[in-house]
C-alpha cells in the first residue's frame, strides 16, 4: 500500500452514482458527533464543528449524512450555517423516523406514522435551507406501522420534488426487498465495520443490486487494534493509524461502500480522510479480512 500528498484526498477513494445519477466521492463524514454528549444539544466547541464541516469540503468530501435526531435538528442547522450556500457537487443526505427523548443510547423511538415522517421531511428541508433533499432515509422502520405506509409516504415526498433519492438503515434483505416494492431504493445504511460484519448479507444483496451501502460506525476496531493485535501490527508496518486502515478495507471491500467516517476535530478528519490514499494489496486485504 502507499500514500500519497494531495490537497483533496477523499477524490481518490473513487466515486459512485447515488441513485444512479448523483456523483459522490465514496469517503464521506457523517456528522452525528457534532452534537452535544449523548448526541443531544449543541457540541462542546461549536466554532470547531464549523471548521470540521468546512475542512471537509476542502479535503474533496461531497457527501455529508446527518439526521433530524441528532441534536435534536441542531445537526441539520449547524450544517446549514457552515456550509450554505452549498457547493453544486455536495449530497446532504439526512434521515427521519426515530424520536428522541433525552440524550444517551436508550433514548431513540422510532416512528415511522406517515404524518411524522412528512413533518420531519419539511423540518430537514427548512433546516437545511434546501428545496430538495438529495436522500432522505428512514432512520428506523417502526414496527408499528406498515412498511409500505413509511416509504410510501416518501415516495410521495419524492414525487413532489421534495426528496430526490429514498434510502433505508438498519435493514434486513427481506426488509430491504419488501421496501422497494413500494419505490426505488437508492441507499442502505447498516452497523458494518471491519469487525462486526454480521451485515454481510445485506452489504452482497445491495452489491449485487448497484445500492450505496453506507457503514455506520465504520472505524470500530475493537479487539483488532489492540497493542500487538493484527490492526495495530498492520499499521505499525505501513506507518498508518488502525482506523485509516479500517476505513481503507471498507473502501477496497465494496465498490458499492460509502463509509461516513465522524469526528469532532479538524485533526481526526484529516486523518480519517487520508484513508482514501490508501492501497492495499490483495494479500493486505485478506490478511485484515481473515484477522476476525
Amino acid at each position: 500500500m502507499s500514500m500519497r500528498s494531495t490537497a483533496r484526498p477523499a477524490k481518490s477513494s473513487g466515486t459512485f452514482n447515488l441513485g444512479g445519477d448523483l456523483a459522490v466521492n465514496r469517503l464521506g463524514y457523517g456528522a452525528m458527533q457534532l452534537t452535544g454528549p449523548g448526541v443531544w444539544g449543541d457540541p462542546r466547541d461549536p466554532d470547531e464543528a464549523v471548521r470540521v464541516l468546512r475542512r471537509a469540503v476542502e479535503l474533496g468530501i461531497n457527501f455529508i449524512d446527518t439526521a433530524d435526531a441528532y441534536g435534536p435538528l441542531i445537526n441539520e442547522q449547524l450544517i446549514r450555517k457552515a456550509l450554505h450556500p452549498y457547493a453544486d457537487d455536495l449530497v446532504i443526505a439526512t434521515k427521519g423516523g426515530q424520536t428522541r427523548q433525552g440524550p444517551g443510547p436508550s433514548n431513540w423511538t422510532p416512528n415511522g406514522r406517515p404524518e411524522y415522517l412528512r413533518q420531519q421531511a419539511e423540518l430537514s428541508l427548512r433546516h437545511l435551507g434546501l428545496e430538495r433533499i438529495d436522500l432522505y432515509q428512514l432512520h428506523r422502520i417502526d414496527p408499528t406501522v406498515p412498511l409500505a405506509e413509511q416509504i410510501g409516504e416518501l415516495a410521495r415526498l419524492q414525487q413532489e420534488g421534495k426528496i430526490r433519492h429514498i434510502g433505508v438503515s438498519e435493514v434486513t434483505v427481506e426488509q430491504l426487498k419488501e421496501a422497494r416494492t413500494y419505490a426505488e431504493i437508492a441507499s442502505v445504511q447498516n452497523l458494518y465495520n471491519l469487525a462486526n460484519r454480521s451485515a454481510e448479507d445485506v452489504l452482497e444483496y445491495a452489491e449485487a443490486e448497484n445500492i450505496a451501502f453506507i457503514p455506520w460506525f465504520p472505524i470500530a476496531t475493537g479487539e483488532l487494534a489492540r497493542p500487538g493485535g493484527p490492526l495495530d501490527a498492520a499499521a505499525r508496518q505501513h506507518g498508518t493509524s488502525p482506523s485509516q486502515l479500517a476505513l481503507a478495507w471498507l473502501l477496497r471491500r465494496s465498490p458499492v461502500m460509502l463509509p461516513i467516517p465522524g469526528t469532532s476535530r479538524v485533526a481526526h478528519l484529516e486523518e480519517n480522510t487520508d484513508a482514501a490514499l490508501i492501497r492495499l494489496t490483495d494479500e493486505e486485504f485478506e490478511a485484515l479480512s481473515s484477522a476476525v
